[in-house]
């Protein structure tokens, strides 16, 4: 299976999450979702079901962790284009 560098949810690097991956319903390790978009074959916030959403959601959490606005922004703004999202 190809081992993606990104989150296909998040757009997070996937060697920043301490998981590496987050799980599908038979444990293994999902190359496509980080730890913390997914676990045990499902998403971890059903609530996130867009894109825009999701940007809105990583935005603030970006801003908590001390991230100037617009930077989080340029960071987000590849989520349309990930796999989750395609669809």
């Amino acid at each position: 299976m190809k081992e993606n560098k990104f989150c296909q949810s998040c757009g997070m690097p996937m060697n920043k999450d301490p998981k590496k991956g987050g799980t599908e319903k038979d444990g293994s390790t999902s190359h496509l979702y980080c730890s913390y978009c997914y676990q045990n074959g499902a998403f971890c916030s059903p609530e996130i079901d867009t894109a825009e959403k999701m940007q809105k959601f990583c935005i603030e959490n970006m801003r908590e962790q001390g991230m100037p606005k617009f930077i989080a922004w340029l960071f987000t703004r590849v989520i349309p284009k990930l796999t989750r999202w395609k669809e």
